[in-house]
C-alpha cells in the first residue's frame, strides 16, 4: 500500500497529517487528530432485531437506536456471507470471502489461519497510518495452537499460538478462537492462553456449547461482559495517548450459547434470545459510555453491525407468534442467500463529521476496509481491498449522493452465490443455499424446481415471486457481471488479480459462460 498525500474529499474532511502537507509543499501546521475507530460486530443478530429499523420490533434496542439517531443508519447494508468466518474475512480484508481458500462453511476452534500474513488487513493498513490497533472478542479466522498438527488432543495450552491476530496487523488481542459454542474454551491474550484447561464442559438447549476443554478462568456466561470490560479499559487507556486507535470488537453474542445474565433474564418478554439481544444492546451502550467518559466521542467513528442474519437457534417459532420477526419483512435467516441471511443492521456515528441521515443505497461490510483506509490517507494497491468501496460520500451525506457500488455478491453456507444490482437480485441456486426452505435436501425430492431465481426487491422485498422467465435480459446481465467478477479477481476498478485456488474459479466461470 502507499501512504501518500491524498486529496480526496474524504481525507480533506477527516484528517491531514503535517508530514503529508509538508511533502506536498505546504507549510506544516497543527492538524486535527485522526478519528479513532471502534467497530462492534454482533454475532447472529437480525436486521429486525434493531427497533430503530423495525417499527414492529418487540425488542427495544435503546442504545443502538441512540447511535442511529446521532449518526448515519443503513437500510440496505449487507454482509458478504450469511455465516460468520467468511463475513469476518471480508470485513478485515475488503475482499469477498469466496476468493479465499474457504469456499463454503466456517472454520472451527482448531482450524488454521485463513488470512495469510502477506495479505493487508484493515488493522495492518491503519497501523501503518499511525494507529494503535486492538481486537477484543471472537476471532473465528483461525490460528495455530501449539502442537495442533499432532491432533487437537495433543495441543499444549501452555505454549503460545502462532498466525493469530497479532500476525495480521493487531498490536493487541484478547479473545477466543471461534464461536462460544466451539471448543476449546480458552482465552488468549496476544499469543498466550491465559490459563490452562482444568475441566471439560458442555451444555444443551439454547445454552448449547459442545463438549470440550475449558480454561480455569473461563466462564461462558461471563464471556460477553468480560470482553466489554476489557474494551472499556482499552478505550480508557488509548484515550490518554497521542495516537488514534482502532478497536475491532467482535462480540460472541447473541449467537449460541444464548446466555443472558440474571439482570436480563425475562426482560424482553419473548424468550432467552430476546433477552440476550437486550443484553447485547446494553453492552453497546457501555462502549458508547466509555467513549463519553474518556472525552473522545466527538472524534470517534463508532460502528455497530452484525455478521449475518439471525440464527434459527433463536427459535422463530416462539418469536413470531409474539409479533417479533428477527428477519423483519425479509425471507430466510442465517446461512441463506435470501435477504434474511445477509441484510444486516449497520449504524455509524461520528459526531465531528456525520449528521443524522439514512443511507438507502446498497452497501457491503467489505466496504469499511477502503473507507477507513481513505480516512487514514492510505491509497490501496490493486492487490488490497479488491471488493471494497469508499463509503465516505454516503457517510458524509454528500449531495447529490453518488451510487457507490456497481453490484454486490453474497455467499451462503453451502457455497452458493447471489448477485444484486439495483433492485434486481439473481440467485445462482435453486433454493436457499442454506438452512431455510428449500434446502438441498428439499430440492433433491423435486423434479421441476427452477434452477435459478430472480427477484425485484423494490416490488418483492420478501422474494416470493421468481421472475427469471420474464426477464432473461436481466438474468444475462447479472450472469455476465458475476462471471466478470470471478475472472477479474475483483469487483472494484483495477487490474485483474488472482483468486486463491484460482483454477476452481476458472472452472466456475466456464460453467457460467457455457451452461447457465
Amino acid at each position: 500500500m502507499d501512504i501518500k498525500c491524498n486529496k480526496s474529499r474524504a481525507l480533506l474532511l477527516s484528517i491531514g497529517g503535517a508530514a503529508c502537507l509538508t511533502s506536498c509543499g505546504s507549510q506544516p501546521k497543527m492538524e486535527e487528530k485522526a478519528p479513532n475507530i471502534v467497530f462492534i460486530l454482533a454475532d447472529d443478530m437480525g436486521y429486525g432485531d434493531v427497533s430503530f429499523l423495525n417499527d414492529s420490533s418487540k425488542i427495544q434496542t435503546t442504545n443502538i437506536d441512540r447511535l442511529a439517531r446521532e449518526g448515519a443508519y443503513c437500510t440496505d447494508a449487507h454482509s458478504s456471507s450469511a455465516v460468520s468466518t467468511p463475513t469476518r474475512y471480508g470485513i478485515l480484508t475488503g475482499r469477498y470471502n469466496w476468493r479465499s481458500e474457504l469456499k463454503s462453511g466456517v472454520l472451527w476452534g482448531y482450524s488454521p489461519a485463513l488470512i495469510p500474513e502477506s495479505r493487508s488487513t484493515m488493522a495492518s493498513v491503519l497501523r501503518k497510518a499511525g494507529y494503535e490497533t486492538g481486537c477484543i472478542g471472537k476471532w473465528h479466522l483461525g490460528w495455530s495452537w501449539n502442537n495442533v498438527e499432532a491432533g487437537k488432543d495433543s495441543v499444549d495450552f501452555s505454549k503460545p499460538i502462532t498466525h493469530g491476530p497479532t500476525s495480521v496487523g493487531f498490536d493487541y488481542f484478547y479473545g477466543i478462537a471461534g464461536s462460544l459454542d466451539m471448543t476449546p474454551y480458552v482465552y488468549v491474550e496476544n499469543e498466550m492462553p491465559t490459563s490452562l484447561p482444568d475441566r471439560v464442559t458442555s451444555d444443551t438447549g439454547m445454552r448449547f456449547w459442545r463438549e470440550g476443554p475449558t480454561g480455569a478462568d473461563f466462564d461462558h456466561e461471563q464471556t460477553l461482559p468480560n470482553f466489554i470490560k476489557r474494551a472499556e479499559d482499552f478505550i480508557a487507556q488509548k484515550a490518554q495517548g497521542d495516537k488514534p486507535f482502532f478497536l475491532y470488537l467482535p462480540l460472541p453474542a447473541p449467537h449460541t450459547p444464548i446466555l443472558p445474565i440474571k439482570e436480563f433474564q425475562g426482560k424482553s418478554g419473548l424468550n432467552p434470545y430476546g433477552d440476550f439481544v437486550l443484553m447485547v444492546d446494553a453492552m453497546v451502550g457501555r462502549v458508547a459510555e466509555a467513549l463519553d467518559k474518556a472525552g473522545i466521542s466527538e472524534n470517534t467513528i463508532l460502528v455497530f453491525t452484525t455478521d449475518n442474519g439471525c440464527s434459527p437457534q433463536a427459535r422463530y417459532e416462539e418469536l413470531l407468534p409474539k409479533g417479533h420477526n428477527p428477519s423483519y419483512i425479509y425471507r430466510g435467516h442465517k446461512a441463506d442467500l435470501y435477504e434474511g441471511g445477509h441484510r444486516v443492521p449497520c449504524v455509524v456515528r461520528w459526531p465531528a463529521k456525520i449528521k443524522h441521515h439514512a443511507i438507502d443505497q446498497t452497501i457491503c461490510l467489505t466496504d469499511f476496509m477502503r473507507t477507513f483506509s481513505a480516512l487514514a490517507g492510505v491509497r490501496l494497491t490493486d492487490k488490497e481491498g479488491e471488493d471494497s468501496y469508499d463509503l465516505s460520500p454516503a457517510l458524509l451525506n454528500e449531495k447529490p449522493q453518488p451510487v457507490i457500488r456497481e453490484a454486490t455478491v453474497h455467499h451462503s453456507i453451502d457455497g452458493d452465490f447471489t448477485i444484486r444490482k439495483g433492485d434486481w437480485k439473481l440467485l445462482l441456486a435453486a433454493g436457499s443455499g442454506g438452512w431455510s426452505y428449500p434446502t438441498q435436501d428439499d430440492l433433491a425430492k423435486m423434479s421441476d424446481y427452477p434452477k435459478f431465481q430472480l427477484y425485484n426487491l423494490a416490488d418483492d422485498p420478501g422474494e416470493t415471486t421468481n421472475v427469471c422467465a420474464q426477464h432473461p435480459e436481466v438474468v444475462k446481465e447479472l450472469k455476465d457481471l458475476m462471471s466478470k467478477y470471478i475472472k477479474d479477481g475483483r469487483s472494484t476498478p483495477g487490474a485483474p488479480v488472482a483468486n486463491d485456488g484460482d483454477g476452481a474459479w476458472s472452472q466456475l466461470a466456464y460453467w457460467m459462460d457455457n451452461v447457465f
